[in-house]
């Protein structure tokens, strides 16, 4: 799962799992955004929420794009719980 920050033109912060990266656009799966919540906490929303279902592959063109960077590592743990199809348990050991 190769999980992206995608930084808009429009100023959204997009977590989408990058599927290619070409000259002229790029191809993202299971886009959300991130939302400011009460508190100064982060929450996140469908990017899309009309798609019609998981997985669309939806082409962006690299115009509307500021830069693509990898996102924090809690981050990407939270997408991976929300889109994968495997639970992976938490890196923390018991000690």
């Amino acid at each position: 799962m190769n999980v992206k920050l995608i930084r808009m033109w429009s100023g959204e912060d997009v977590i989408a799992e990058l599927q290619d990266n070409l000259e002229d656009f790029i191809v993202i799966i299971n886009p959300i955004v991130a939302i400011p919540t009460n508190g100064g906490q982060i929450g996140f929303a469908p990017w899309s929420p009309l798609l019609k279902s998981r997985g669309v592959e939806l082409k962006i063109t690299q115009k509307y794009i500021v830069y693509i960077s990898d996102p924090q590592e809690e981050i990407i743990e939270q997408y991976k719980q929300m889109y994968s199809t495997i639970q992976t348990p938490s890196k923390k050991l018991v000690l």
